[in-house]
């Protein structure tokens, strides 16, 4: 939460010369409410189901850039979808997530005590990112720009 993954995304995107998608964008867009919203409305593992849906059709239907919510990781048909391809995890520590996010409540995970909730959200997904991560990339104290570069020599992608 809060990492940078549609910004980098889409740094990375434009440098590649390919196409952006982030699924937290499209379940937005298809449902006409923002996921907080659906949280509060529906529930978790409502959201969790249009999350791993809009999972799958992504990564069958796009081939550029794609940004996943930090949750997708849970579900073990998207881990499994994942393993196939370049995933980077983009980690930072608590202190960073404060900075850039001030935890703030628009995140629903975190509406009570977000500095604890975030620590145990990163302890319960950490090993799920790194199982299916290609490779690591720490965002603290750089910018998007710095973190898109060490994303493509993390992969050897070249520029467009």
């Amino acid at each position: 939460m809060g990492v940078g993954k549609t910004t980098v995304g889409g740094l990375l995107a434009d440098r590649l010369g390919s196409a952006f998608r982030d699924t937290d964008a499209d379940i937005v867009a298809a449902q006409g409410r923002e996921i907080a919203d659906i949280f509060v409305d529906e529930g978790e593992p409502y959201f969790r189901d249009l999350e791993r849906q809009a999972v799958r059709a992504a990564v069958e239907e796009h081939s550029g850039v794609l940004a996943l919510g930090g949750g997708a990781i849970l579900d073990e048909s998207t881990r499994a979808l994942l393993t196939a391809q370049p995933v980077v995890y983009l980690s930072m520590d608590v202190e960073e997530a404060v900075k850039r996010t001030g935890l703030n409540q628009a995140r629903p995970l975190l509406a009570v005590n977000p500095r604890k909730q975030w620590r145990e959200l990163m302890d319960a997904r950490r090993h799920l990112y790194a199982e299916v991560a290609r490779a690591v990339v720490a965002t603290d104290g750089r910018t998007p720009e710095e973190v898109a570069q060490a994303v493509l020599d993390a992969l050897e992608l070249k520029e467009a």
